[in-house]
């Protein structure tokens, strides 16, 4: 089997998994619409406009909804023991974690697009005039996201602390994607030029694939301890 077969097959395998159980996708999604509603009950709009603090609140309920979904991960294989199966079948070390990377990346970015969706509807946001560009910049926060966040799931699901472990672990590396994700939404739902917001694209690509990659190259040493 070729190595991209490899990688679809895990993507497939998780993404038929998570259609089956709907386990983390209603997580975090109720997380999201959740954050929507209180948030929104919780600003003064008479005193904050919403475009000056909607790209914050998002990104904020992209990190801790998608901490929901991405830590149970390992969950369902480390219960039965299948986890160790798919570490002993031909597939490479880097091929998992990016067929679990993209499976993710793919359950976390429809959950970005409902949280966008569920700020817009309480906030009253426009999307402006680059449609494109916001969901491009969801899409390379949300890849980096997921390639930090598989890596130490796989990390903390082989401790005793579990779960816990995990945003201890992640957030301090999370502070670019947020910085650079929060200045180009507010940017973008300002309507300010596309211009405005290529750097902080680029910081967030060369984010997305540093995490990939370090992931891919880490991942061997981490399942194998």
């Amino acid at each position: 089997m070729s190595y991209v077969r490899q990688v679809y097959a895990i993507i497939w395998k998780d993404l038929l998994l998570e259609l089956r159980t709907r386990e983390r996708i209603a997580a975090m999604g109720a997380f999201a619409v959740l954050a929507g509603v209180l948030f929104n009950y919780a600003t003064d709009q008479t005193i904050v406009r919403p475009q000056d603090v909607a790209a914050g609140l998002i990104w904020m309920t992209l990190v801790f909804g998608g901490l929901l979904g991405i830590g149970r991960t390992f969950h369902l294989e480390a219960q039965d023991g299948a986890f160790q199966g798919v570490l002993t079948s031909p597939a490479p070390k880097d091929a998992i974690f990016l067929g679990k990377t993209l499976a993710n990346f793919v359950l976390l970015f429809v959950v970005s697009l409902l949280v966008v969706a569920v700020f817009m509807l309480f906030f009253r946001l426009e999307l402006g005039s680059n449609p494109g560009m916001l969901v491009l910049t969801l899409a390379l926060g949300a890849l980096g996201f997921v390639a930090l966040g598989t890596l130490f799931s796989a990390v903390s699901s082989g401790t005793h602390m579990g779960e816990t472990l995990l945003p201890i672990l992640v957030f301090p590396l999370l502070v670019p994607m947020v910085i650079y994700g929060v200045s180009a939404t507010s940017r973008l739902f300002a309507d300010r030029p596309v211009a405005e917001v290529a750097g902080n694209l680029r910081m967030l690509g060369a984010f997305a694939v540093l995490g990939v990659a370090a992931g891919a190259v880490l991942f061997r040493y981490v399942v194998e301890e």
